[in-house]
């Protein structure tokens, strides 16, 4: 029986690079690393009670190819203030904030490996 999503692993040719951006541009708090193998580096990102997991991956090359196929979700208090935040720093914004029903509030962005990521501002 599957209990929970314990973490999510994104794959870079340049893991170290990747993680500065989700650490710098975007904000997140790096709460661990390590490294596997011989060159293979590993960075963790603790939200809640996820790890949001950024490694060099060998079968990985350059851009994402299929940026919207796999998407995650950071939640913040201020949708304006943190999509005003990552625009001014320079982060790629794939769509503007856009309502959904009876959900909340949308913004996507890509990384610099060009796989999306979306704040998202859900209704109280």
């Amino acid at each position: 029986m599957v209990k929970n999503l314990e973490s999510l692993l994104i794959g870079s040719q340049n893991a170290t690079k990747l993680a500065k951006f989700y650490k710098e541009k975007v904000g997140l708090k790096q709460s661990w690393d390590a490294v596997m193998g011989e060159n293979s580096n590993v960075y963790g990102f603790t939200i809640g009670k996820m790890d949001l997991v950024i490694m060099d991956h060998s079968d990985v090359k350059g851009k994402s190819k299929d940026p919207a196929r796999l998407m995650f979700n950071l939640e913040v208090d201020n949708i304006e203030k943190e999509f005003a935040k990552l625009k001014k720093a320079g982060v790629k914004v794939v769509a503007k904030t856009y309502h959904i029903e009876e959900y909340g509030y949308v913004a996507t962005f890509a990384d610099l490996d060009g796989n999306y990521f979306q704040l998202v501002k859900t209704k109280e």
